[in-house]
């Protein structure tokens, strides 16, 4: 359908789940891309909104509030709030940001549930889940751990394994346990609500595989490969104490599926922000229940089956809403070639990085869109966030701009110079960027932020291409009429990044039209070479941009090489215990404390150090031992350590080493030398 169909536009963007921050996937993959648009939308005047809030029900809620002796509600609240502030400070324009816990939702959910199912939309049916005896409680697929199927992780989820990435059911799960009361779960029939998608999938197949084939390759392809398979009824409901509670007789201890209420919440919170502005705003009903709005849905890949399949089925069998006009859904970002993991803490959270580097929310999100994962999944590096600050909005960008602003407050104390006679040199710079808009808009429309971006830069190159061949600090000397048009050229080009960049860098572009006093402004005015009239006084020049130094990425290199110990550490477990042997064998086995007095390197050899030890006798004992990348000579120098004192010498490098030095290696191949706790005479056995 063509978006000039539509009188207006509602944008959601996936609700972030309220047990953690957000983080730089969730923003490469739903929140710049959707704030882009919404941005692009107003510039243009649009008729817009733009949707969003807290998920707040579901288990790992409950998993984090019991694990840290809280409620719930806490839980929410903190995070709601953590991630709210984070959005604002990073620029992302929501209209409302609500929560799935507000009565507006709670109200407005539970009607909906209840239309369905006195309406007839929604089956009742029995099933089989784990039941916990001990705590008392059906258990959802997060509250059960077991081995994997697949790959043997013995503390995969019910739902999925987070080491080979499976997605699982609790009843696929190898010696299954309740991660509430840590007893094996028995099985027992429960009774909830389903929603049928089977009734739908032929309407589904022509929806999606036939009016939508214009969605990306990426949401398409994931939406035919479910419906080439037979759909199956959903359940709706779920056994838990934390949620909305299912509004029908005879259901107490159930509560909506968390992933019936969540999309619930664009529509309630679009409720609640009509209702606190209804002037501007208007009534709820018209941003989704009238034909002539269209809806898009900003979300990542992991959510294609649910915004395509199982929302759009509740909204046509409610029968008074519209369904979504396009998911311009993305693929995951990397971190450092790995995988972004929230429960392993390999992330880079926003409110850290709004923390760390102060003033540069524009890096990021400029950095966030040129490596968008839009179609396939792309990777975030530190490096490269470097290397695209420095060597594009600085060299290039900020560049042109200061280069532009420095040679008027030079040449005109600041005012901008009237155009004069063209040349071809100008002309051809104003045809190279009369057609920016237009680009753009291609672009923009499509949902192809990176390409639009690349469209913006694009002018700086131009003009930095333009002054570097016009040479004005040259020309001046001769003809400083001729420099007054290069630089008004120059500045006209200024004030069309101020523009072309404002849906990507809303903060850069708010301080470059300071720079140039440029108060009014219209996307419509894009291309244009009369943007700046003669006359107008500019500000101070300042730099638009500053580079990042390399220990200030060096630290973020740090932290993730921290966490990725930390991961190890966490994940360590011990070789299995060797086979057993009788006492006698071990009695056999002559262990000494040995104090060194002397320890050097091995000439020649990276890995040997040589050990000259009292081992109680009154002979020095020399022995020889591989363990010179982990110590300097003088760190082990005056140690205790114990050592094998009956092993056959034997020699290396030419030297006969007469024992073996007891060592432990850690879970992340550090190498620890053994000893005592209390000071011990040399020679004294172990044992």
């Amino acid at each position: 359908m063509e978006e000039k169909k539509f009188k207006r536009t509602t944008v959601t963007a996936a609700l972030p789940y309220a047990n953690g921050g957000v983080h730089i996937g969730h923003l490469a993959g739903v929140y710049v891309p959707a704030d882009i648009y919404v941005r692009y939308l107003r510039l243009k005047k649009r008729e817009v909104i733009f949707i969003c809030g807290s998920d707040e029900h579901g288990v790992p809620i409950t998993i984090r509030a019991k694990k840290e002796g809280i409620t719930p509600q806490d839980v929410c609240d903190r995070y709601n709030k953590l991630i709210k502030d984070s959005f604002k400070d990073f620029g992302i324009s929501f209209d409302i940001y609500s929560r799935t816990t507000s009565k507006t939702h709670e109200k407005f959910a539970s009607d909906f549930f209840r239309k369905l199912y006195d309406d007839g939309k929604l089956v009742e049916q029995e099933s089989e889940q784990y039941y916990d005896e001990e705590a008392h409680q059906f258990l959802a697929d997060r509250y059960i751990m077991g081995e994997c199927p697949h790959c043997g992780n013995p503390n995969a989820y019910g739902d999925q394994c987070e080491k080979c990435g499976s997605d699982l059911s609790p009843m696929e799960l190898k010696n299954p346990h309740s991660t509430i009361s840590g007893s094996k779960p028995v099985v027992k029939k429960t009774k909830n609500w389903y929603l049928p998608l089977n009734n739908y999938q032929e309407w589904l197949k022509q929806w999606i595989l036939e009016d939508h084939k214009e969605w990306r390759p990426n949401v398409y392809g994931q939406c035919k490969s479910w419906l080439d398979m037979d759909l199956q009824p959903r359940a709706m409901t779920r056994d838990l104490d934390w949620g909305i509670p299912v509004p029908v007789k005879g259901a107490d201890g159930k509560v909506l599926y968390v992933w019936f209420d969540a999309p619930i919440g664009y529509i309630s919170n679009t409720k609640e922000l009509c209702d606190s502005d209804p002037e501007h705003f208007g009534n709820w009903q018209k941003w989704w229940q009238d034909p002539e709005t269209r809806l898009v849905h900003f979300i990542g890949k992991d959510n294609i089956v649910f915004h395509c399949l199982i929302f759009p089925t509740m909204l046509k069998a409610h029968g008074d809403y519209i369904l979504p006009d396009n998911v311009p859904a993305n693929e995951f970002l990397n971190l450092e070639n790995n995988k972004i993991s929230t429960s392993k803490n390999w992330a880079v959270w926003l409110h850290e990085y709004l923390h760390d580097f102060k003033g540069k929310q524009d890096v990021l999100r400029y950095v966030l869109t040129a490596n968008a994962p839009e179609t396939k999944d792309n990777n975030f590096t530190w490096k490269d966030f470097q290397e695209r600050n420095n060597s594009e909005l600085v060299a290039v960008y900020g560049n042109f701009v200061n280069r532009a602003l420095q040679l008027t407050k030079k040449y005109w104390d600041g005012i901008v110079p009237a155009c004069g006679e063209l040349q071809d040199i100008d002309r051809q710079a104003i045809q190279e960027f009369k057609d920016v808009k237009e680009k753009m808009e291609a672009y923009l429309d499509a949902f192809k932020f990176r390409e639009a971006q690349k469209e913006a830069m694009n002018l700086a190159r131009i003009g930095n291409k333009y002054i570097t061949e016009c040479e004005p600090w040259k020309v001046w000397k001769t003809d400083p009429k001729r420099v007054e048009t290069i630089l008004n050229i120059s500045l006209q080009l200024v004030a069309n990044l101020s523009i072309a960049f404002e849906p990507f860098l809303p903060f850069s572009s708010k301080k470059l039209r300071e720079l140039i006093n440029m108060t009014e402004y219209d996307w419509s005015e894009l291309g244009s070479t009369n943007l700046l009239p003669a006359g107008k006084q500019l500000a101070e020049p300042e730099l638009l941009f500053e580079k990042i130094e390399d220990d200030a990425i060096e630290a973020q290199l740090r932290k993730l090489e921290e966490t990725k110990k930390a991961n190890e550490e966490a994940a360590y477990k011990a070789e299995p215990i060797k086979k057993e042997i009788p006492f006698d064998d071990f009695e056999k086995l002559d262990i000494r404390v040995g104090h060194i007095i002397k320890c050097e390197k091995v000439k020649k050899s990276k890995k040997l150090l040589q050990f000259t030890i009292d081992d109680g006798s009154g002979v020095e004992r020399t022995i020889l031992s591989g363990i010179a990348a982990y110590y300097e000579p003088e760190q082990l120098t005056g140690k205790d350590v114990l050592f094998v004192a009956n092993f056959a010498p034997r020699k290396m490098m030419g030297i006969e080493s007469q024992g073996m030095i007891l060592s432990a290696v850690n879970f992340d191949g550090s190498l620890a030398v053994t000893t005592t706790l209390d000071k011990v005479k040399p020679g004294s056995q172990v044992g």
